[in-house]
C-alpha cells in the first residue's frame, strides 16, 4: 500500500474542503477501498475519515417516504422495521449481499460507491480502461463470465455489484449530494451511474470532492408486491450472476404500477422503461412476461462467457412477474 495522508472530518462541509481538488478517497467502512488500496487499484494521495459525520439515521421525509443517512450500515438498513414492512425488495437485497460482518460494517453510501468484481481491473498487471483509460478491455477476449450484456462498450464490459443499489432503483430512489461550495443537489439513482461508453473511468455523477450523504426512498406503494431475486453461483457470498428487483401492484386485475431493476448484467444497476410501460395497464399472463423480457433483452450481447445470461435473465424475470402475478394481491 502506497502512503497516503490521513484526515478525520468533524462535519459534511470540512470532509468536501479536505477532498476538494485532490486524489482524495472518503472512507468509512472501508470494505472495498481498503482492498482496492492494498491491491494498489486506488492510489488517494489523502484519505478522509467520515465516520464521526452526522449522516446514521433513518428519518421520515415531507412526502411519506425515507431519507437514509450515508453512515448507515447495510445490516441496520436491513433490518429496520419501516424498511421491512414498507420496502421489502431492499430489505431482502441487503441480505442476500455479502456476509453479516460486511453488512455490520458496510455503509448506505459505500455500498452505491462500490467498484466493480471485474478480475482485470483487481489485476494491475492487466490492461483496463478503468485504470488506465486508452490500455484496452481484458475482459473482451478473456474471462468474462460475470460481465455486462447490456450497457456495456468496446471499451469496457464490468458490472455493478451491488444488491442494494438495485433494489433502490426498483424503488425509485434519489440520491443526495453534499457539494464543495456547501450546497446540495439530488439525482435520481437512474442518473446517478454513467455508462462506460468511451470513459469508462466516469462511473458517476460525483464531482471531485463531492459527497454521497443519504438516499431518499420515496412514499411506499401500499398493497404491492416486492421481491428480489438473485441468481449465483453458491447460496451466499456471491456476486449476482443476474438478479431482478420487483415493485409490483395490481389493481382490478391489472397492473397498477410497475417498477422494475436488474443487476449483475450492465455496468450499473438497470432499469428499462420500455418493459416497464409495456407491462403497465395490462392483465398477467406467460405471453405478455415473455413479451416483457425480450424487450429487455432486444440488444443484449454475450461475449462468449457470459453468453448464459441471456436465457437466464429471461427466465428469471418471467419467474417475478409469474409469482408477482400469483401473489401480488390485488389493490
Amino acid at each position: 500500500m502506497k502512503s497516503f495522508d490521513y484526515q478525520r472530518a468533524e462535519s459534511v462541509e470540512q470532509a468536501t474542503s479536505i477532498a476538494a481538488g485532490g486524489n482524495a478517497s472518503f472512507i468509512a467502512g472501508g470494505t472495498n477501498l481498503l482492498d482496492l488500496m492494498k491491491l494498489e487499484v486506488l492510489t488517494p494521495n489523502v484519505v478522509v475519515d467520515i465516520n464521526r459525520l452526522d449522516l446514521n439515521s433513518i428519518e421520515p421525509n415531507d412526502d411519506g417516504g425515507l431519507r437514509i443517512g450515508a453512515l448507515v450500515p447495510n445490516s441496520t438498513l436491513a433490518a429496520d422495521a419501516r424498511i421491512r414492512q414498507h420496502y421489502a425488495v431492499l430489505s431482502r437485497a441487503l441480505l442476500s449481499g455479502a456476509s453479516a460482518q460486511l453488512r455490520n460494517k458496510a455503509t448506505t453510501g459505500g455500498n452505491l460507491l462500490q467498484r466493480t468484481r471485474c478480475y482485470y481491473f483487481y489485476d494491475t498487471a492487466s490492461p483496463c480502461n478503468k485504470r488506465h483509460p486508452g490500455s484496452g478491455c481484458s475482459a473482451l477476449q478473456g474471462q468474462n463470465r460475470l460481465h455486462a450484456i447490456i450497457g456495456g462498450s468496446e471499451h469496457c464490459i464490468a458490472t455493478h455489484p451491488s444488491d442494494m443499489a438495485v433494489a433502490m432503483q426498483a424503488l425509485r430512489a434519489t440520491v443526495e449530494i453534499e457539494q464543495t461550495d456547501g450546497s446540495r443537489r439530488q439525482v435520481p439513482l437512474q442518473d446517478f451511474y454513467c455508462l462506460p461508453g468511451a470513459t469508462p473511468q466516469r462511473e458517476n455523477q460525483l464531482e471531485s470532492g463531492e459527497l454521497i450523504t443519504a438516499v431518499h426512498l420515496p412514499a411506499p406503494i401500499e398493497n404491492s408486491y416486492q421481491w428480489y431475486r438473485k441468481v449465483r453461483d453458491r447460496a451466499s457470498y456471491a456476486f449476482a450472476l443476474t438478479s431482478v428487483a420487483a415493485v409490483t401492484q395490481l389493481q382490478s386485475g391489472m397492473f397498477s404500477h410497475v417498477g422494475l431493476s436488474f443487476g449483475g448484467i450492465a455496468p450499473r444497476p438497470w432499469r428499462d422503461p420500455e418493459v416497464e410501460a409495456l407491462l403497465l395497464g395490462q392483465a398477467p399472463s406467460r405471453q405478455l412476461f415473455e413479451k416483457a423480457a425480450d424487450c429487455l433483452l432486444a440488444d443484449a450481447s454475450g461475449h462468449g462467457g457470459n453468453d448464459f445470461k441471456i436465457p437466464l435473465l429471461k427466465r428469471t424475470l418471467i419467474a417475478v412477474l409469474s409469482e408477482a402475478a400469483s401473489v401480488g394481491g390485488d389493490a
